[in-house]
């Protein structure tokens, strides 16, 4: 036998296998639907465009771009605060308006719950109780003030009736619309399971409502801290709008934005508290936001 005849040993291929077609389109599909999301949520995403706004509100100040006696500078507003915390007056304030506030909102939020829960779940309640609530929106609320300090007196007791208004008609709206919006499908499978009325509105009925009513619990959050600054300024003796009205009085917008500062911060925190509960609460479901 000659030399050209021995067989030689092929070396072993070192190079990956190729992917099938079929394989390859699945893989490529995935990753094109991966790219159509959002992305990964940013830390403290929320946190950014207020930073921003203070970094370009301190820089215009230092560049003398804006007029001090309209528009105060950060650090002027930080000193003011400091001096309005250290006088005893600020804590006052801020304690009146979070119980005004709370007050308000409990009660709202009672209202509105369940008025929509008995509207959404009879046709006698919706035809007694949607339309005068869809009147009542119509109305614009802080025009019911007069009629208000005429039946309740020019107390704190209209304060908080007008705040529960305006809380209750945002989260009664989505939360009926998110009951009428339930798949009939979902109720026809409890009919045929025979679930009762109270497992039918547990498993059913509130997981359903549950996202159309916090978008009416953020909505009723945010009512809450804008009626607030109009309604301290009527007949109150505590409370940021009162110290804004008097600061109004004396010409000191640094008080003014001392207020209006903390009314933001306030709504931001309790917008991101419900937020927060929301993700928790209805972590089961897949959505864009997470």
């Amino acid at each position: 036998m000659t030399t050209t005849d021995v067989p030689t040993a092929e070396a072993p291929s070192t190079a990956e296998p190729r992917p099938a077609p079929a394989e390859k389109s699945r893989r490529d599909h995935r990753i094109r639907r991966r790219t159509l999301a959002p992305g990964k949520r940013l830390p403290a995403s929320r946190l950014i465009g207020p930073a921003l706004f203070l970094a370009l509100w301190a820089a215009a100040s230092a560049a003398g771009q804006l007029d001090p006696g309209a528009i105060p500078a950060p650090w002027t507003v930080i000193r003011t605060t400091g001096q309005l915390w250290s006088a005893g007056t600020l804590p006052t304030d801020v304690l009146t308006s979070l119980e005004r506030a709370a007050y308000g909102f409990a009660l709202g939020l009672s209202a509105g719950v369940l008025l929509a829960l008995t509207a959404g779940l009879s046709r006698v309640g919706e035809a007694l109780i949607d339309g005068t609530v869809q009147l009542n929106r119509a109305i614009p609320t802080l025009g019911l003030i007069p009629l208000f300090i005429l039946w309740l007196g020019i107390g704190e007791t209209f304060k908080i009736a007008i705040i529960a208004i305006v809380v209750y008609i945002p989260i009664y709206l989505n939360l009926h619309a998110a009951l009428s919006g339930i798949d009939h499908r979902f109720v026809e499978l409890a009919e045929v399971q025979g679930l009762s009325r109270l497992r039918f509105i547990r498993e059913i009925v509130v997981p359903g409502a549950l996202p159309g009513f916090f978008v009416g619990l953020r909505l009723g959050v945010t009512g809450s801290w804008l009626s607030l600054v109009v309604l301290e300024q009527i007949n109150a003796t505590s409370g940021l709008g009162y110290m804004m009205f008097q600061a109004q009085n004396y010409g000191r917008t640094d008080i003014i934005l001392v207020g209006l500062l903390i009314y933001g911060v306030f709504g931001l925190a309790s917008d991101s508290a419900v937020r927060l509960f929301e993700r928790r609460v209805l972590s089961w479901r897949r959505t864009l936001s997470n």
